[in-house]
């Protein structure tokens, strides 16, 4: 008997999820646990594994829709058992009628879906394709629990264009992230219904995509009837995509027809020629500065490129000695995204919430340094994960945090809640925005747990595989503004949150040194700046400079081994 796979929660607030994509296709194998499809809700993109071992027999619901919890998404067969159709997962929505394509769009949008037709003879070459038959409706997705609205900004497919399953069909801006939007399904654009630089409500109807199926009927229509048509019976051709629906009077072999031809080489392209995957942002850049990004190698998952990747490739020797022209200035006024329209407001909302004030501390790091030298290799060894600088600055907030508990406090209406754990958020800059991951109970970890917690956080989020939980509860932020070589920087604080801590740069500098006797002497040493900002309605200057100078002693004076 099959086992029905159903869409998880991912979270307690989560009753929805996008399949951004199948890793199986209908008649492959499954092993138990094995990734079978990847899914996106509004906090974390992940790989969902198969409940149990046989063979993937049908899947339901196609590549780019959004289904509830809990809604049967494909079923696995027991070995032996026949899949229902052995066709790419790319192209199972144009496998399948396409009134059950349209009705699943439909259930996701939370629109009327099209009544299922009764069994019936194929039809004629003749026979028109009834009005809307074929034809998926594309909606405006909820990119998060508290999106209720998107902007388009930009179409990427104009009506008519073909489109392949899963390619990008368009741009959309929220308050919280600029994300392509993928097409359900292959077909043709049919009609957009809301244009560029427009605002819709989800679950809008922004246009319309003709599958395959329906495309191909269309042709076939169109096409005069043949005297002495081949019977209908004639088995297709086991790799044709083509439904039922279209399955009309084939012409004589000698002459080749688009209904056939025409699935069967858009399956061609989608194999031979993949498209960059990229965000706006790096394409953005990549047009000021004049770069193909055709020539950049992308590290991200599936092949993406990143800012990092773009800006490597722009340092590099053979970029930077080429011909390449500096991008020219241009007087323009563009309208902020959305995304950054919400940022600039919830910046202004923190800075109006909190009494934000900054103190900055100058640390003597060599003795971190040496360490991290000497102890690196043996670190990775024992443990499986880089030693960086991270740790070290973590595990001395926290024992600064345990002995100055207001800085891991939040203010709570006309009372301070002094939190019982230390909740380590480290923000962890993405090529599409930032995200600050939680290591919880962060004062209860070890110094390699600690390590690898964060280690782990940081490529987890680089790679969409957070879960909903890790992302939240937050008590106190790190954050690596010296990455890009700045000495300091002065944060805005996290809300709630009432304390935050920005690292500066690491840099080799001179410094006057005293010894017991009062003699000075100047040497070089590593040095780096850090700038707390605090909350100054609960949180005065004095406790600021006892936590930074708590937080400098345990770095200056590190004494505890490397385990």
């Amino acid at each position: 008997m099959p086992t029905d796979v159903v869409m998880p929660q991912m979270g307690e607030s989560i009753f929805e999820g996008t399949i951004t994509r199948w890793l199986k296709q209908p008649g492959d194998a499954v092993r138990a646990d094995e990734p079978l499809f990847e899914i996106s809700t509004d906090k974390v993109d992940v790989e969902i594994p198969a409940p149990t071992a046989g063979v993937l027999a049908e899947i339901l619901v196609p590549q780019g829709a959004t289904v509830q919890i809990h809604t049967v998404v494909a079923r696995i067969a027991n070995a032996g058992e026949p899949a229902v159709a052995a066709v790419p997962a790319a192209t199972a929505a144009a496998a399948k009628p396409a009134v059950d394509a349209a009705a699943t769009a439909a259930h996701a949008a939370g629109i009327p879906a099209p009544a299922a037709p009764a069994p019936a003879a194929p039809a004629p070459a003749s026979r028109p394709v009834a009005a809307g038959a074929g034809e998926i409706p594309i909606v405006m997705p909820q990119m998060g629990e508290s999106i209720f609205e998107g902007t388009i900004t930009r179409w990427l497919k104009q009506p008519g264009d073909a489109v392949r399953a899963d390619e990008p069909l368009f741009e959309i801006s929220t308050d919280k992230v600029d994300v392509e939007i993928p097409a359900p399904a292959a077909g043709v654009l049919a009609e957009i219904l809301v244009p560029q630089g427009a605002t819709a409500q989800i679950h809008t109807v922004v246009a319309t995509l003709r599958t395959a199926a329906a495309a191909t009927a269309t042709v076939a229509a169109s096409q005069p009837r043949q005297e002495h048509p081949a019977p209908v019976s004639r088995p297709a051709p086991a790799a044709s995509a083509a439904p039922a629906v279209s399955a009309a009077p084939a012409p004589p072999p000698v002459a080749s027809k688009p209904a056939i031809s025409k699935p069967a080489v858009a399956r061609v392209e989608t194999s031979a020629a993949q498209r960059l995957r990229s965000s706006p942002l790096v394409r953005r850049m990549a047009r000021e500065r004049g770069v193909d990004l055709q020539s950049v190698r992308g590290t991200g998952s599936a092949g993406r490129i990143t800012r990092d990747d773009l800006l490597a490739y722009l340092a590099s020797p053979s970029t930077s000695s080429g011909q390449e022209a500096a991008p020219e200035l241009v007087e323009q006024r563009v309208p902020m995204s959305r995304m950054r329209a919400m940022i600039a407001e919830r910046m202004v909302a923190s800075r109006r919430t909190s009494a934000h004030a900054h103190t900055v501390f100058r640390i003597d790091m060599t003795r971190i340094v040496r360490l991290r030298e000497r102890e690196k290799a043996a670190f990775e060894a024992r443990h499986g994960v880089r030693l960086t600088y991270m740790p070290f600055v973590a595990a001395a907030a926290i024992a600064a945090l345990r002995r100055f508990p207001v800085l891991n406090a939040a203010v709570d209406g006309d009372a301070i809640q002094y939190h019982g754990s230390v909740n380590l958020g480290i923000a962890v800059a993405l090529d599409w925005g930032l995200i600050v991951p939680v290591v919880h109970q962060a004062d209860r970890m070890s110094f390699a747990e600690l390590a690898r917690a964060i280690a782990d956080l940081a490529e987890r989020a680089r790679s969409k595989k957070l879960k909903p939980e890790e992302v939240a509860g937050g008590t106190f932020t790190l954050t690596n503004s010296g990455l890009f070589g700045e000495e300091f920087g002065t944060p805005i604080l996290n809300q709630p949150e009432s304390a935050i801590l920005a690292i500066g740069g690491l840099k080799k500098a001179p410094v006057v040194l005293t010894d017991a006797e009062g003699n000075d002497t100047i040497a070089i040493r590593s040095v780096q700046h850090y700038c707390l900002g605090i909350d100054h309605r609960i949180i005065d200057g004095a406790d600021a400079g006892r936590f930074m100078t708590e937080f400098k002693r345990h770095l200056e004076e590190w004494s505890a081994p490397v385990l």
